[in-house]
């Protein structure tokens, strides 16, 4: 389960401290001021309605401008395998302070983007046994109250001889911490035995479950379907690429299947990832017709099987309204409620009482915003953990000056 905690300045709790935030654009159109008191939203009004609390701490920023939007979170992660296409010539490293430096590296990248919770698959086993998790999981601890960051125990085998390793090794790893039982059954020699196996220790540990798999075997969907019905507290699967690539007929009754079990499939618009041979994405419109729950998560992040992998929530939207067909408002909703729910996070609206998850853009619709989605302030358990500023400029902006064009975004006429 998440276990990071908001840090807040000084040694205070986050209870003692409150934000204001001024002049925010909504999606519905108005223009609020939102109020947040530790974690939690505490009252949205109109623009000039809210004043800050007198507690220990308070703030104020000026969100005039900005959108302001759930913040995003990104269900399927590969920290232990991120910016690897980075490294010098010769084999990676996969000691443990080497990953957990690319580990926490690309969570603040992610975070930067607005990704304030984010999944990661893992992989145990192997030469490196569970060296890669222990490091996932220090950088989780170094990012406490930056991000939540939960894990993804990811075995390589479950089935055979070596199938007896693998699945000692899986319960060592959800002793050490991992949360969520994962692993690619289309790479076992027996998919059906080792999905089995895998959703036999998350019935017994209470774990949720995140499996990769191409999809393009329509009677293995089918199985897992089966065999998943009713498993709490959830099943996940992606990237599902493949099903995209099955006859319609066929993709439309796996997508039936799968929506009976409350089956979530993660697909990964912006690339592949190490634990996927197939590239393309999710027949994402076939699968929410069905009523398949549907998240979007990033993939592969600037290693071998994607080196330009840019873990952005907000370019994976891009995606899905301009590729993949969806409206602009479901093409969020991918990045963010979808994927919290499919994470087992708590819905986050822009309304008292709900988590104060947020990000800023600037910009006035959404639309606009996966466009051109350069400024962003992310706000985590109530309070300011990223910014990115963007100002655009042209060398001769003589004709800029005198149409009065905007260096970024379009200021609200309204006051």
């Amino acid at each position: 389960m998440p276990d990071s905690q908001a840090q807040p300045p000084d040694g205070t709790t986050a209870d003692s401290t409150t934000l204001l935030l001024c002049g925010a654009r909504l999606t519905d159109g108005r223009t609020v001021d939102v109020r947040l008191s530790g974690a939690r939203i505490e009252a949205v009004g109109t623009a000039g309605s809210l004043s800050a609390v007198p507690k220990t701490h308070s703030a104020r920023v000026d969100l005039g401008g900005y959108l302001l939007l759930p913040a995003p979170a990104e269900p399927h992660a590969h920290a232990d395998t991120a910016l690897t296409a980075l490294a010098p010539e010769g084999p990676v490293s996969y000691g443990t302070e080497d990953v957990q430096r690319r580990a926490t590296e690309a969570a603040l990248l992610q975070l930067g983007h607005g990704a304030t919770a984010l999944r990661s698959h893992v992989r145990i086993g192997d030469v490196q046994e569970l060296g890669p998790l222990e490091a996932v999981l220090e950088a989780r601890r170094a990012l406490r109250g930056l991000a939540e960051v939960t894990t993804v125990a990811v075995p390589r085998l479950l089935t055979g001889l070596a199938g007896a390793d693998g699945l000692a090794m899986l319960r060592d790893a959800l002793k050490a911490g991992a949360s969520v039982v994962g692993g690619s059954p289309d790479a076992d020699p027996d998919p059906t035995g080792y999905t089995e196996a895998v959703l036999e220790a998350a019935a017994e540990h209470g774990c949720p479950v995140d499996l990769h798999t191409d999809g393009d075997d329509p009677a293995r969907l089918a199985r897992l379907a089966a065999m998943a019905g009713g498993l709490r507290p959830g099943v996940s699967i992606g990237p599902c690429a493949g099903l995209a690539r099955l006859p319609a007929d066929v993709a439309s009754r796996s997508a039936d299947q799968l929506a009976a079990a409350g089956v979530t499939v993660v697909c990964l618009p912006q690339g592949g990832c190490p634990g996927s041979e197939l590239r393309g994405v999710a027949p994402v419109r076939l699968l929410r017709a069905a009523g398949v729950p549907v998240a979007a998560g990033g993939g592969a992040m600037r290693d071998v099987a994607n080196p330009v992998g840019r873990g952005d929530p907000l370019e994976a939207a891009f995606l899905l309204a301009s590729q993949g067909g969806l409206r602009v408002a479901d093409a969020y909703d991918a990045v963010s409620a979808a994927a919290r729910e499919a994470m087992g996070l708590p819905e986050v609206r822009v309304e008292a009482g709900f988590p104060a998850e947020l990000l800023a853009v600037r910009g006035e619709r959404l639309a606009g915003v996966l466009s051109l989605a350069y400024s962003r302030i992310v706000i985590h358990r109530g309070r300011v953990v990223a910014r990115t500023s963007a100002v655009r400029e042209y060398c001769d902006s003589a004709a800029a000056v005198a149409l009065e064009l905007p260096r970024q975004g379009r200021p609200d006429p309204r006051p």
